[in-house]
């Protein structure tokens, strides 16, 4: 029996208004949200036109920089899985959005395949990689072993099913292959100064919370390993400044970056940055 204890009470503070809890999972290390919604019910927690990875817009100055370090972190991707893989291989981009980065893997030579639910996003994904994106129900139709890297770019959190779609990435990747997992990382120290309104808590959209031991137990019970953790630094200063906009109703920059950059400053030393990327092999 997994213990559980009462680890937040919180709510969304982007679509819906509602109310939940963070339990922590002692076993795990890791925090769930509940109550956890319906398969059914929580597609409509993401009809927002603020959930900006399903989106190409620039309507304020708060998108504009999201897509301008967003242009950054795709180079940042790519050079990532081409150190992985000698020559280009088969990519496979599961909550891939728009395909932004499918379509940067593509020029550069690889193999594309992506997975997205939302239709629009998809729509927009297919034009750029001449219809490699498919539902989510077709996972289980890809060929096994069959990906030199499968990536999940802040999408594991979203998963229903986390502990199934983990075995479903080991059988889908080639021996040898890398599994790429960027979370946020509720050791932060970003997610303990803002504590219940952490926009990186985002629930319910995001069911899981990740700490290092989390990801490195769910992994080893697929015969998988953690080779190494990679910070994600931008990430703090995102979260920082929406988090003040949740705190205080109005966004603060120099408050949201000077406390971006204090946990920067202080995962230095700790490891803790606000969101980490985790390579994983297929041993």
């Amino acid at each position: 029996m997994k213990e559980k204890t009462i680890y937040l009470d919180l709510k969304d503070y982007s679509v819906s208004g509602e109310e939940f809890q963070l339990l922590y999972n002692k076993e795990l290390d890791m925090l769930e949200t509940h109550p956890r919604p319906s398969l059914e019910k929580l597609p409509d927690y993401y009809k927002s036109e603020n959930y900006i990875s399903h989106t190409n817009s620039k309507r304020n100055v708060f998108e504009k920089v999201y897509h301008l370090v967003k242009s950054y972190a795709l180079n940042r991707k790519l050079k990532l899985i081409n150190s992985l893989v000698n020559s280009q291989g088969n990519l496979l981009d599961v909550g891939c959005g728009t395909g932004d980065f499918l379509e940067i893997a593509k020029d550069n030579g690889w193999q594309v395949s992506g997975i997205e639910p939302n239709e629009d996003a998809r729509n927009s994904a297919n034009q750029k990689t001449e219809q490699s994106v498919f539902k989510p129900e077709e996972l289980h139709r890809l060929e096994p072993n069959s990906f030199d890297v499968i990536s999940l770019w802040h999408v594991l959190e979203h998963l229903p099913k986390l502990e199934e779609h983990i075995s479903v990435f080991k059988k889908l990747l080639k021996p040898d292959g890398r599994l790429i997992i960027a979370v946020p990382n509720f050791k932060s120290y970003d997610a303990n100064w803002y504590q219940h309104f952490w926009a990186a808590y985002d629930v319910p959209r995001h069911l899981w919370h990740f700490s290092k031991t989390s990801i490195s137990k769910l992994i080893l019970k697929n015969e998988m390993r953690v080779e190494k953790h990679l910070p994600m630094k931008f990430d703090s200063y995102y979260v920082s400044l929406l988090s003040e906009k949740y705190k205080t109703g109005r966004m603060k920059f120099f408050s949201g970056f000077w406390i971006g950059w204090r946990s920067n400053r202080k995962a230095k030393y700790t490891g803790e940055y606000s969101s980490l990327i985790y390579v994983i092999k297929n041993d």
